[in-house]
């Protein structure tokens, strides 16, 4: 699993030029399901490392301007996006290879428990897009701050 998260100031994602979901201040957060991923992930322990991690990443500025307070300490919002090109391949010629990623099959149950689990432990509002879907998203990048999350690395 592979989260891309960016603290934002605002963030909405529309499909087919209708808005699906929008937030304020808070956390994006691409997420992506790799091929060796498999439909018991959510039961060890790396789910919940990766889901506390994403949550309590100390990314937020405190009264001093330092980087001490995470989503929860903010209540801030959270946007989660569904995002199999985080498995793209680029070694070999110029067009992406994208056999590592997850199969739909397997990756939009995991996503939708993903959302389940983030609901409920996240403190304001969470929007999502429309797993599959072609998306546009319009957000503020805070910052910027963007971090990278890799189950392989945790």
């Amino acid at each position: 699993m592979r989260i891309v998260i960016q603290r934002v100031t605002d963030a909405k994602v529309t499909v087919a030029d209708r808005t699906v979901g929008e937030i304020k201040t808070g956390l994006l957060a691409l997420v992506g399901f790799g091929r060796s991923d498999t439909a018991e992930l959510p039961t060890l322990p790396i789910w919940k490392k990766m889901l506390g991690k994403m949550l309590n990443l100390r990314i937020f500025t405190d009264d001093a301007g330092k980087l001490n307070k995470s989503l929860i300490d903010i209540s801030g919002d959270l946007m989660l996006i569904s995002q199999f090109t985080l498995y793209a391949d680029c070694k070999k010629g110029r067009r992406p290879s994208f056999t590592e990623a997850c199969h739909p099959d397997i990756a939009a149950p995991l996503f939708d428990r993903f959302v389940e689990d983030t609901e409920r432990m996240a403190p304001a509002t969470i929007a999502t897009g429309e797993f599959g879907a072609e998306m546009h998203l319009d957000f503020t990048n805070w910052g910027p701050v963007t971090i990278i999350l890799d189950s392989d690395e945790l």
